[in-house]
């Protein structure tokens, strides 16, 4: 009989070890794993493309029922991933909170800038990188069933640049623009296929605000309806595209409103900011630019992307048809939605931003109770002297003393532990203090 030779220890102990990263593998398959977070996706195939742009967009992994979108126009030198990660970060993580997409044009040719400069890229449909860009949002409206009275753009640099642009030549698409180191549209043009204007770049191109306004018209020939809001930024330290640009750019888009170029309404919402208003006075005015004092070229900067959010309406509730039916008999119907205090408590953090005479309050409101809120209204108490003109993500009554903050369509679900931001701007006669008294849905919150 032969006898079996005995394992040597080396061949036990690679055995031993094999099993065990089994088992590893197999506990690990057995573990349930976390769902897929959104994330920045490229898109092919999107429609006409005459410059061979990329589209990249970014789908929250809660999406508006009817959401808005944002066309977000990067740099010279950028990518969408470089301005998805860096500069407009704070797009995309109000994106996931406020459930809107965001598109993002890639430029592929040397040196990434996006084309403000040639007669195609001057005129609507001509066949540049604006005609792509377009394409890329009638994509995006058909996939992800868009409010088509919320598509707004953004850009910096070269892409404030084609923020101009577009809204010139596509007036009747996008709804409001926000442009971060820009110039005015059709202030880049060449004639000898240069993509480079140093005229413009340097701040030595001035015009009567009727000759730019002309300038955009030229772009879209025969429109008679309304143009977009248009917000600007520039630091007076810009050496890029020089400073001088600002004013020339409000030029343009008061002409284009039909607006005087004397503010309606000037304030400071920071130290080092200037902030101007023409037509309408409120956070959704018709024209606002935001000078910064000793900034260069470098923007946006901390905190500049929340205003963005706010002028663009982001954080506004999607449009509604109402349809009003009219019969022989009429009957009144008061219908009361109940809303139950949230059972374990909640808490509110409140953060106001004050200058001379306004102020800006954010409030964050959490849920600490075991179940979701489905519905909210939060009262609070504004300090005496104190009258909101104007918010976001919540409807607000009545201006001034006691006022109740209720929910708007998409955010007025409250996980457990979870939480929604709001805010409202306000004026203020020396006392700018946050509000107080908090109570959600009348259980009264403690201070977080």
């Amino acid at each position: 009989m032969t006898a079996r030779p005995h394992p040597t220890r080396p061949s036990v102990i690679a055995l031993f070890s094999a099993l065990l990263v089994l088992a590893a593998a197999v506990a690990l398959a057995l573990v349930p794993q976390p769902a897929r977070a959104a994330s920045l996706v490229r898109v092919t195939n999107f429609g006409t493309n005459p410059t061979g742009l990329n589209m990249y967009v970014y789908v929250p992994d809660r999406v508006a029922p009817k959401p808005a979108l944002l066309v977000m126009v990067h740099y010279c030198t950028g990518s969408a991933s470089a301005v998805h990660n860096g500069g407009g970060r704070d797009f995309v993580t109000a994106a996931d909170r406020l459930g809107y997409v965001i598109v993002y044009p890639e430029a592929t040719r040397e040196g990434h800038c996006f084309d403000v400069s040639t007669q195609n890229a001057l005129r609507r449909n001509g066949g540049s990188d604006s005609t792509g860009i377009m394409s890329m949002v009638t994509h995006a409206r058909q996939a992800y069933n868009v409010d088509p009275a919320r598509i707004v753009v953004a850009g910096i640099s070269s892409g404030a640049m084609m923020t101009n642009v577009l809204a010139a030549q596509y007036p009747d698409v996008f709804s409001a623009g926000s442009a971060f180191s820009g110039v005015p549209a059709g202030c880049f043009a060449t004639t000898d296929g240069s993509t480079w204007n140093s005229q413009c770049s340097g701040g030595n191109l001035l015009k009567t605000p009727q000759q730019w306004g002309d300038q955009a018209r030229a772009m879209y020939p025969g429109y008679t309806g309304r143009y977009p809001r248009m917000q600007l930024w520039h630091g007076t330290n810009d050496t890029t595209l020089a400073y001088p640009n600002f004013g020339e750019e409000l030029d343009q888009w008061t002409n284009l409103h039909g607006l005087s170029r004397t503010p309606s309404f000037t304030d400071q919402p920071r130290s080092n900011w200037t902030r101007t208003r023409y037509g309408d006075t409120g956070t959704t005015a018709t024209v606002e630019g935001i000078s910064v004092q000793g900034v260069g070229h470098d923007l946006p900067q901390s905190g500049m992307i929340a205003y963005a959010i706010s002028f663009l309406g982001l954080d506004a509730p999607p449009t509604t048809t109402t349809t009003t039916t009219t019969t022989t008999t009429t009957t009144t119907t008061t219908t009361t939605t109940t809303t139950p205090p949230p059972t374990g408590g909640c808490k509110v953090a409140a953060t106001v931003n004050a200058w001379n005479t306004g102020l800006t309050e954010t409030i964050t409101i959490s849920n600490t109770s075991t179940a979701a809120v489905s519905g909210w209204q939060l009262r609070f108490t504004l300090p005496g002297g104190q009258a909101i003109t104007g918010g976001w993500s919540a409807s607000y009554s009545p201006a001034t003393g006691e006022v109740t903050a209720r929910n708007v369509d998409y955010n007025g679900q409250i996980p457990p532990n979870g939480s929604v931001s709001i805010g409202f701007q306000a004026t203020h006669t020396g006392d700018s203090a946050a509000a107080t008294g908090f109570t959600l849905n009348g259980a009264r919150c403690t201070a977080a």
